[in-house]
């Protein structure tokens, strides 16, 4: 069984029992969260889509922990003007565990 959820604004197809990494989510560490925004869920012969979203379906998690991804560079340049800029940028993740789809 799996099904396809937007989480923060993000579609992901999760399981039951899956880890992922999503933009970082209120709450803390241990937390019940629930997403109701299901877009389709599907169990071995039987497929549910939505319109836009699966009536009655919820998608339950705990929140892990809250960390923050690699640092990204950003580096711009125009050549034979002199202009450099750099700068660097880490996102915020939090790792959630998917506990039930239902």
């Amino acid at each position: 069984m799996f099904a396809v959820v937007d989480i923060a604004g993000q579609q992901f197809k999760v399981e039951k029992n899956q880890t992922l990494f999503v933009h970082r989510l209120p709450g803390e560490e241990g937390a019940a969260v629930a997403f109701d925004k299901v877009l389709l869920v599907a169990d071995d012969a039987k497929i549910s889509v939505g319109a836009p979203y699966v009536a009655g379906t919820k998608v339950s998690a705990k929140i892990l922990s809250h960390l923050k991804g690699d640092k990204v560079i950003v580096f711009k340049k125009k050549r034979r003007k002199g202009y450099k800029k750099k700068n660097g940028h880490r996102q915020s993740f939090t790792k959630i565990q998917i506990e039930s789809i239902g």
